[in-house]
């Protein structure tokens, strides 16, 4: 029997909520600018925090957003981003849900963590006022398919629905997951990303137990710093990205504006410590690999690499190292930037939120830089775009994503031939 062709997918909507801001064309020009998200925050500092600063969302309240305080309160900080960013999406996509059947749209969104914040409460609660006062939203609230069940039932999307969780790699993990869904038949959009809204304080107390987070209170500015000598931990940040991805004859039958085409996707595991990259980063270079030979691409074929850099020491130079690896004498020819000097360590919701980069780097042919970067590393030594964004032909980019367990995750997008 022949296998039948997989079908093209093209990115025809975006959406997003971050420290930069709460849509596509704030975030993008203040990315551009090389601009900080990165504020040092009272509650933290009361909590006797050992890092006092993050990136939050801004200017953002979900009762005046959806104009309904109830739904704000049976649903935790994490959908109100994934269903603010895809509302977006969907509307930049030009896509009329009234005209679509509904049963081939789908929706597949990763979280790292989930209803963090309904958590830290509902203990609060269990402890203060016992298990009799724990809210009937509790479970519905902080599951971590809450997103993407939310997202399809707000917008009526039938199609394939579910959530990805591989931490720092989630995002991408279900932006692949939605690929294939479409390549292989089974939806023709997919309203894909990622969401997180881990900034609380027993998601700072954790990261700060684990000693990864920069200590810089006193110099928010300055603290995301990948691929800098000085840098002393990554810096945590919240928000949501979504991008609508159709299959390309169903964008073009409707006249849509195609962003760009998705044409790859990589996957693998260190299977190397819980928490540390493998020191030869040898799993980011099997996944970097993996998703350019999905693209049926070369190495040598790609212009521009929006890094997982996470501003700290191992991962910024395994990254390196795993880039040199596999490019070789094209990696000093690749531009690398990291969306997260800016933005701080979305976690699950980093790959989708820089899949937006990444996308607009190629619609637009503009690079967009990283923050911070002034001390340079003997480890760090490509070219990642320092301080401002760069106008440059790009054709061919990879994101990566890379997470506690091992994970590894790359999408490729290119400009649609």
């Amino acid at each position: 029997m022949t296998t039948p062709a997989r079908r093209r997918v093209v990115i025809t909507g975006l959406g997003v909520i971050c420290p930069l801001g709460n849509d596509v064309a704030t975030f993008w020009n203040r990315a551009l600018k090389g601009e900080n998200g990165i504020e040092r925050h009272e509650d933290l500092v009361t909590a006797g925090l050992t890092t006092t600063i993050a990136g939050r969302v801004r200017g953002f309240d979900p009762a005046m957003v959806f104009n309904d305080r109830k739904y704000a309160r049976q649903t935790d900080p994490f959908v109100h981003y994934a269903v603010f960013a895809a509302d977006q999406a969907i509307k930049d996509s030009g896509l009329n849900l009234e005209q679509v059947n509904r049963e081939r749209v789908g929706c597949i969104i990763g979280s790292g963590i989930g209803g963090l914040q309904e958590i830290q409460e509902g203990n609060s609660i269990l402890i203060h006022r016992g298990p009799g006062r724990i809210s009937p939203f509790f479970i519905p609230k902080l599951m971590l398919n809450a997103a993407a069940g939310n997202v399809a039932i707000r917008f009526g999307l039938k199609g394939p629905n579910y959530a990805t969780a591989s931490a720092c790699a989630a995002a991408n993990h279900a932006l692949g997951a939605a690929l294939r869904t479409i390549q292989y038949g089974d939806a023709d959009v997919m309203v894909t990303g990622g969401t997180e809204a881990a900034v609380t304080v027993l998601g700072m107390a954790g990261f700060c137990s684990a000693r990864a987070m920069s200590q810089r209170n006193d110099d928010p500015e300055h603290a995301s710093r990948p691929f800098d000598k000085e840098r002393d931990g990554f810096v945590m940040g919240e928000g949501a990205g979504i991008a609508v991805f159709e299959e390309l004859e169903h964008a073009r039958k409707r006249g849509a504006n195609i962003i760009c085409e998705v044409v790859g996707f990589g996957s693998t595991d260190d299977a190397y410590h819980m928490t540390s990259p493998s020191e030869d980063g040898e799993g980011a270079v099997r996944s970097m690999e993996m998703a350019v030979r999905d693209a049926g691409l070369a190495p040598q074929d790609v212009t521009y690499i929006n890094a997982h850099g996470t501003s700290t020491e191992y991962n910024d130079k395994t990254e390196t190292l795993a880039i040199k690896k596999l490019f070789g004498d094209h990696a000093r020819k690749l531009m690398v930037s990291s969306t997260k000097s800016m933005v701080g360590h979305l976690l699950g919701a980093s790959g989708a939120v820089e899949l937006v980069v990444t996308a607009l780097a190629i619609q637009k042919d503009m690079v967009p830089p990283t923050r911070n970067l002034t001390v340079a590393d003997p480890d760090c030594d490509l070219d990642y775009v320092p301080h401002e964004g760069r106008s440059a032909k790009v054709s061919v980019a990879i994101s990566n994503s890379f997470g506690f367990g091992g994970h590894n995750a790359t999408i490729a997008l290119a400009k649609l031939k």
